[in-house]
């Protein structure tokens, strides 16, 4: 061996050992958190790291005071100190001292404080889809690179033990050339009827909460939790439960973008004068070159089977997946083998507060992977990159629909070819004093 070449080993094994100590150091680190959103998945995800044992949460933020003080109380009761409160989002990460902050915000705000606290040197877990507009996510992608953050989404699917297998038994073969995936939800989780506007509760400053979105009138249908019923604040049924089964679909198969994306749907079942302006019926087709991907939903009725509510189906030469948020099955073409099934498993107590006692939740395990790569500064497995991805699946299949035509898509320019209407959609006006981040 040359010199310059055992000098270079040795220096690349002990860059190694420090990197390693390193981990191991702050594998047993506290961290101090942050929660910026305190409602009902901000809190989900704050029990999830609270659950650690490994955080100090010093700061929780809302524009609802009803909130901000609920989720203050149950911090304090877990622990020695009651955390700051905060009102203003930019107040909470001026200091520059939080470790770990989580986003729970609507979609519309993902960008704006994800960014602020990788900015502010924070690590971030941000709820999904990742952003409302695609150029925002790009954004998000960017400046946790140019920060070096470590940033997870929760798409916890990828964190799921069942989904782990189901992954694995794909990848050794088992289904064959696959050519079809079917991604669905029948879960009716959108609001049918009208609902008359109101004036907004005194606790919640409803000019911030709406802050970069459009300005409409105050509806009991938006805050709390029913947000995703207006596209002015999220990407629909698409981005909200589409999101997760359209990731994993990606993750278990490797795929990126696709080549063309065709969306049909619409508001077909509910009220004449219905206040929802989100789909409650819609088809997306993906064209990934090699294979095709399906999302359907539809807010009304069962679904087909009372325990296939929401799943993605993988078709291939040998056999179908069937994989579900519970379970999963594999059903052979004749004479190709033989059925296989495989249940969900527990990871801890179901939380009371959201998981009914016979859910699974995979949040906990997503929660580790996070804290574990804020230790070895590696990127997650639902990394910021791969939250945006699926996110865009999402942007665009509700672009295709809202334009009434399919799109082709150039994931090197990251933009619809030829069609200039659709990439002014990437991204839109904000209200002002908010400012569009840049990419």
């Amino acid at each position: 061996m040359h010199r310059r070449d055992f000098l270079a080993s040795t220096a690349a094994a002990g860059l190694a050992l420090s990197a390693g100590a390193f981990a191991r150091d702050n594998d047993k680190k506290t961290y101090r958190a942050g929660l910026i959103g305190t409602g009902w998945y901000g809190m989900v995800d704050l029990r999830h790291l609270m659950d650690t044992g490994r955080a100090e949460v010093v700061a929780l933020c809302d524009v609802d005071k009803k909130n901000l003080n609920k989720a203050a109380d149950e911090v304090a009761s877990r622990q020695k100190d009651r955390p700051e409160l905060f009102h203003d989002f930019r107040d909470l990460l001026k200091p520059k001292n939080l470790d770990i902050v989580l986003v729970g915000t609507p979609d519309h705000w993902h960008a704006l404080t994800a960014i602020a606290a990788m900015e502010a040197g924070a690590d971030v877990y941000v709820e999904k889809p990742v952003s409302h507009t695609f150029l925002e996510g790009k954004a998000m992608v960017q400046t946790a690179r140019k920060h070096e953050r470590v940033v997870q989404v929760n798409t916890q699917r990828r964190s799921t033990p069942h989904f782990i297998k189901a992954r694995e038994f794909i990848k050794e073969g088992n289904l064959g050339r696959i050519g079809l995936v079917r991604a669905y939800t029948f879960y009716n989780m959108r609001a049918m009827d009208h609902v008359p506007d109101t004036d907004p509760p005194r606790t919640l400053d409803f000019d911030f909460w709406t802050g970069p979105a459009p300005l409409r009138h105050y509806n009991r249908l938006m805050h709390p939790r029913g947000w995703r019923n207006f596209l002015e604040y999220g990407n629909g049924i698409l981005g909200d439960m589409g999101i997760h089964m359209l990731d994993a679909m990606r993750w278990i198969l490797g795929a990126r973008y696709p080549k063309k994306v065709s969306s049909m749907g619409g508001i077909f079942c509910s009220a004449k004068n219905g206040t929802a302006n989100s789909t409650d019926t819609q088809t997306v087709t993906y064209d990934f070159g090699d294979f095709t991907a399906i999302w359907e939903h539809r807010m009304y009725g069962p679904p087909d089977k009372p325990e296939a509510g929401w799943g993605v189906n993988f078709y291939g030469d040998k056999g179908m997946m069937q994989l579900l948020i519970d379970s999963w099955d594999f059903y052979p073409w004749a004479g190709q083998g033989k059925h296989v099934h495989m249940d969900a498993v527990k990871d801890g107590p179901p939380d009371e507060k959201y998981e009914t006692p016979d859910r699974k939740p995979a949040g906990r395990a997503h929660m580790r992977n996070f804290l574990k790569c804020v230790a070895s500064r590696a990127r997650p497995v639902a990394d910021i990159e791969e939250g945006h991805i699926s996110t865009s699946l999402c942007e665009l299949g509700n672009i295709s629909q809202k334009l009434g035509r399919s799109l082709t898509w150039d994931a090197d320019k990251e933009q619809c070819v030829g069609d200039e209407e659709a990439n002014k959609l990437l991204s839109r006006p904000y209200r002002k004093p908010w400012v569009y981040p840049s990419a």
